[in-house]
């Protein structure tokens, strides 16, 4: 919108007679075309009808940008406990490595690629820097001769990619306007059938991390295998994480839980040695991971989202501001041929009275 309104403002200062013309440059005197007054009237009305419309979508973008807000806050409290859960059973089945098929690590000849971009546009450059993220990371791994398959979350995602023949789109989904459980399971669902069938041996997520309302982060995260930290090579022992990867340490080291992505500690310490299990702690374990997985994921969701809707909000705020400065030189235009009208046909009443007076 802020790029609509630029160039609408250049063509209009570009066609309009009554700007001034440019030094050396010869006019085209009395044949000149001069835009009336009504002309300008009718575009500043335009101007400031459209300032009206994107300073409603930036306090619609700011109200849901809250609701985002919280939604992570509100989440929060589920995963601390998640990960007290987590870790207490880990302690007891108090083992190095989780017996999990989502821990497994092979060499790597397929990755798929999670892709979070928005549903719809006017956010600024929100939606390039994802797609952009992750057409380079294509670019990486294929030339790694790394097999890339993608899964788009998001339509902006799905129609870039769907119309370039080169990428395999294995399944697109919508991201909402509320990203819920229901809709994080469903594709981590699909995750999850792609790499227990061996059809992808690593899942990437290329998301926007949310940091503050001015400033996102595009960001490459492994999601499985969930190993801790350490390189996944291909069949030829190359790496194949990217340079700027976080990965998601589920599994023990050292007896305890790493957490990174949470800025504050949870306390953690193990379950009461009175408590029995009616299932080996593996297994619930085992169960347990799959639940982790689909909360990350609805939590990587929400940041999106909250990414999206701060950048749609500065986007807003930036045409608003151009809609402003347009709408100030039209009516400095406007007052200005005014006045030569007024002028001129004053002139013209004087003229006309002394030649009759004469």
């Amino acid at each position: 919108m802020a790029a609509m309104l630029a160039s609408k403002q250049g063509a209009f200062m570009g066609r309009s007679s009554f700007a001034p013309a440019p030094k050396g440059v010869a006019s085209r005197g009395s044949l000149q075309v001069v835009a009336g007054l009504k002309e300008v009237r009718d575009r500043i009305a335009s101007v400031k009808n459209t300032q009206k419309i994107t300073d409603a979508m930036k306090l619609v973008a700011a109200a849901k940008v809250r609701r985002a807000q919280e939604a992570v806050v509100n989440g929060r409290p589920f995963s601390e406990n998640l990960v007290k859960v987590l870790y207490g059973v880990n302690q007891r089945v108090r083992q190095e490595d989780v017996d999990s098929p989502l821990c497994a690590v092979r060499p790597v000849k397929s990755v798929l690629l999670v892709v979070l971009t928005g549903d719809r546009g006017l956010c600024g450059g929100y939606n390039n820097f994802i797609i952009k993220k992750t057409e380079a990371r294509y670019r990486e791994l294929t030339a790694m001769g790394v097999k890339v398959n993608l899964v788009c979350v998001g339509r902006k995602g799905a129609q870039y990619f769907a119309r370039r023949k080169q990428y395999n789109i294995v399944k697109s989904f919508s991201l909402g306007a509320a990203p819920s459980t229901k809709e994080a399971q469903g594709i981590a669902d699909e995750i999850f059938a792609s790499f227990i069938a061996q059809e992808s041996d690593k899942v990437e997520l290329v998301f926007t991390k949310f940091i503050s309302l001015i400033n996102s982060n595009p960001t490459i995260q492994t999601l499985l295998p969930m190993t801790p930290m350490g390189e996944l090579c291909d069949v030829d022992g190359k790496c194949v994480d990217a340079a700027d990867d976080e990965i998601f340490k589920l599994t023990t080291k050292g007896g305890e839980f790493a957490v990174e992505r949470e800025k504050t500690t949870i306390e953690t310490e193990a379950l009461d040695p009175s408590l029995i299990f009616e299932q080996e702690p593996a297994q619930i374990l085992d169960a347990l991971l799959p639940l982790y997985m689909s909360s990350c994921l609805l939590r990587s969701l929400q940041e999106a989202l909250a990414s999206e809707l701060a950048a749609r909000m500065n986007a807003m705020n930036n045409a608003s501001d151009n809609a402003k400065e347009l709408k100030k030189g039209l009516t400095v235009q406007y007052n200005k041929q005014r006045q030569a009208k007024i002028t001129q046909e004053l002139a013209e009443i004087v003229g006309g009275a002394a030649a009759t007076s004469g």
